[in-house]
């Protein structure tokens, strides 16, 4: 991608303001980023959400893999129609929820093999893999996929978690 997708508008010391300009909308920033698990932030609509002052909202690609399922959301035409909300959307990794269900999951330099919370299906995500989920959902803003460490970790077992979320960011850039 060779086009600029954020402008800065102004600073106050450390502090800066802009604009970030995705296919569907731009939003200012800093910003008020609502969470959608699931696509569709609970109990709420479109119009509320505007009303709140919400440019973009989040959706989990862990939960949405799951249910409704990345064929559902593409064939609704991406994550955007699928929730109704026709402005800019962001995917996180997945990463905290699969470290969440750690008892159900096992953690590799390749991935991460998880039992489903839903049916007890299993399910490998990796680096790759998170990607073409992410581009699937047809979010604006994508994360690479991170492994979280408990807290409290020592040095060796954070280093390890730091070295390994950089080397599946690599692939995570290579695979986009």
């Amino acid at each position: 991608m060779t086009e600029k997708i954020y402008k800065k508008i102004t600073t106050d010391g450390a502090a800066r303001r802009g604009e970030v300009t995705t296919a569907h909308g731009t939003i200012q920033t800093p910003a008020f980023m609502p969470v959608g698990t699931s696509g569709a932030v609970k109990a709420l609509i479109s119009s509320d959400l505007e009303e709140c002052g919400a440019e973009i909202i989040l959706g989990n690609t862990y939960h949405l893999y799951l249910r409704p399922g990345i064929e559902v959301i593409q064939k609704m035409g991406g994550l955007a129609k699928f929730n109704g909300w026709n402005k800019p959307t962001l995917t996180d990794s997945g990463g905290f929820q699969v470290f969440s269900l750690r008892d159900i999951a096992k953690i590799t330099d390749e991935g991460v093999k998880f039992q489903s919370h839903i049916d007890g299906s299993y399910h490998m995500f990796t680096p790759e893999s998170v990607m073409e989920v992410e581009h699937a959902i047809g979010a604006d803003i994508i994360m690479a996929f991170d492994q979280c460490v408990q807290y409290p970790a020592d040095l060796k077992l954070a280093q390890h978690g730091v070295d390994r979320t950089y080397a599946w960011a690599k692939r995570c850039v290579k695979r986009h």
